[in-house]
C-alpha cells in the first residue's frame, strides 16, 4: 500500500472561548473552560508544543500506548463539547452584537492539502474563518487523518482492526461532506484551505474505503482466497479512487490552491491496484487453460503502469517492486508458453477486462453532544 498522511498535519492557533462568550452563570462559564481546555490540548499535540513526558501522556488518556490513540481521545473529549455550543452559536450568529463574539474566537487553522503549505518556508498559511463549522469541521478532518494513521500503525499486526479504523475514518469524512461542510461553504471567503469543502471530504471518504478494501484484500491473500475474486477486489479499489479522481477535477475549478500530491496519491494507488487486478486476472486464465490470454493481459497491463512510474520517493520503490513481481510472474508465463502450449498472444480489444467489487462500506459517525444549558449576559 501506498501512504498518503499528509491530510492530518494541520496545525492552530489558541482559542480561548471564555475569554471570548459572556458567561451569565458559572456553570456556563466552567463549560466553557472546560471547552478551552480540551481545545488546548488538541492545540498542544497538532503544534507539537507539548512537554509532558510519555507516561504521563499515557496516564492522562487513561492508559493508551499509541499516540495516534492519545490524540483521537482528544478529540472525542472535546466534541462533545464543541456539539453542545452549536445551538447558542446559531442563535447568536442571528444578533449583530453578540456575532462579534465568533469574529473575537479567530478560528484559525492551516491547511495540509493547499499548494501553499508544500512550498510555504516561513512556516504555515493559516486561514481564518470566523464561523463555528469551520472549527467543527477541521477537528473533524484531522480526526479522520489520525485515524487513518493508525489504521496504518496496526496494518503490520491486525487487517481486521486496520480496514474497521479505515472505514471509521470514512465514515467521519462522510458526515463531514453530508452533514457539517454544505452549511459552512455559503460562508467561506474566496481564500479557502481545501479541507473546508465538502468534495474534498467525499475524496477523502472514498480513498479511506479504497485502503479498507486493500486491507480486506491482504486478509483475502492470507486464506487463499482465488485469484479471479482477487482480481476483481483489486478493480474495486480503482474503482473508488475513479470516483474520487473525478471529484478531484471538479474541487480544482472551485479551489485552484488544492495540492496536485492528492492527485498523484490516487493516480499512483489506482494504477497499482490495477496491475494487481489484471495480474490476478491473468494467473486465473492461466488456471483455467488460458495461458496466451494470461500473458497478454498482464504485458498490457505492465505497458500501462510502467508509463506513470513516480519520480520521487517513497512511492517509487513501492511501484518499482510491483513492477518486478509482475514481470517475474510473465516471464515465467512466456516461458512455459513458448515451451510447452504455443498459445496465440491476444491484444488490444480481443483481451478480457477485470470486473470490479466494492465490498466494503464506512461505518457511520453520530456525534455525541454533552447536553447541557448554558446561559449567556446578553440574551438570546
Amino acid at each position: 500500500m501506498l501512504q498518503f498522511v499528509t491530510p492530518s498535519k494541520l496545525k492552530t492557533k489558541k482559542i480561548v472561548f471564555e475569554d471570548v462568550y459572556a458567561a451569565c452563570d458559572s456553570a456556563t462559564l466552567e463549560h466553557l473552560k472546560e471547552l478551552s481546555s480540551k481545545r488546548r490540548a488538541i492545540e498542544d499535540s497538532v503544534n507539537k508544543s507539548s512537554f509532558i513526558t510519555e507516561a504521563i501522556a499515557r496516564e492522562m488518556s487513561g492508559g493508551l500506548e499509541s499516540h495516534y490513540e492519545q490524540d483521537i481521545h482528544k478529540i472525542e473529549q472535546y466534541l462533545p463539547l464543541l456539539e453542545n455550543l452549536f445551538p447558542y452559536a446559531d442563535a447568536i450568529s442571528t444578533n449583530t452584537r453578540m456575532a462579534q463574539w465568533t469574529a473575537a474566537l479567530k478560528i484559525r487553522w492551516s491547511s495540509a492539502l493547499s499548494s501553499s503549505s508544500f512550498f510555504n518556508f516561513k512556516g504555515p498559511k493559516f486561514f481564518q474563518i470566523d464561523n463555528l463549522r469551520f472549527e467543527l469541521g477541521m477537528i473533524l478532518f484531522l480526526c479522520g487523518g489520525i485515524l487513518r494513521e493508525r489504521a496504518l500503525e496496526v496494518l503490520s499486526t491486525d487487517l481486521v482492526q486496520s480496514a474497521t479504523i479505515f472505514r471509521q475514518a470514512a465514515g467521519i469524512y462522510h458526515h463531514l461532506a453530508q452533514d457539517v461542510l454544505p452549511a459552512l461553504e455559503p460562508e467561506l471567503p474566496p481564500e479557502k484551505p481545501p479541507e473546508a469543502l465538502a468534495a474534498v471530504s467525499t475524496i477523502m471518504s472514498l480513498i479511506s474505503l479504497a485502503e479498507a478494501q486493500a486491507v480486506t484484500i491482504r486478509k483475502a491473500e492470507e486464506k487463499g482466497t482465488s485469484s479471479s475474486l482477487l482480481a476483481k477486489l483489486h478493480h474495486g479499489v480503482t474503482l473508488f479512487l475513479e470516483e474520487a479522481i473525478g471529484i478531484f477535477h471538479t474541487v480544482v475549478t472551485q479551489c485552484k490552491d488544492i495540492s496536485s500530491c492528492l492527485l498523484e496519491f490516487m493516480s499512483f494507488c489506482k494504477c497499482l491496484h490495477e496491475l494487481k487486478s489484471r495480474q490476478y486476472l491473468a494467473e486465473s486464465l492461466k488456471a483455467c487453460g488460458q495461458i496466451g490470454a494470461a500473458i497478454g493481459v498482464l504485458r498490457s497491463a505492465l505497458i500501462d503502469v510502467k508509463k506513470k512510474i513516480p519520480g520521487g520517493e517513497p512511492w517509487k520503490s513501492s511501484y518499482q517492486k510491483q513492477i518486478q513481481d509482475a514481470s517475474e510472474v510473465l516471464r515465467k508465463f512466456v516461458h512455459e508458453n513458448d515451451f510447452v502450449w504455443y498459445e496465440k498472444i491476444p491484444s488490444g480489444d480481443e483481451l478480457p477486462l477485470p470486473e470490479g467489487n466494492k465490498i466494503v462500506n464506512y461505518i457511520s459517525y453520530s456525534p455525541k453532544r454533552w447536553e447541557k444549558q448554558l446561559t449567556f449576559k446578553i440574551q438570546m
